[in-house]
């Protein structure tokens, strides 16, 4: 998975609050969080918060959209 970016939240078992599934998430880089399968993500909260791995899944998204992306939040 790439260390910055989205990523698309396909579970959210003891988060519901923090996480809704089906929904892009942008990933902070967190290298000794990743060694022990945990990514950084902005949450519902608006922080970045450490979630497992397993709940998120890479997406590759087009630059342009990526752009349109990171002017929004």
């Amino acid at each position: 998975m790439p260390r910055s970016g989205y990523v698309l939240c396909v579970r959210n078992e003891e988060y519901p609050a923090s996480l809704e599934k089906l929904k892009l998430y942008r990933r902070i880089a967190d290298a000794q969080s990743e060694r022990h399968g945990l990514i950084r993500v902005i949450d519902e909260s608006g922080e970045d918060y450490l979630y497992p791995g397993d709940f998120f899944r890479a997406i590759d998204i087009p630059k342009p959209v990526r752009r349109m992306l990171s002017r929004t939040k």
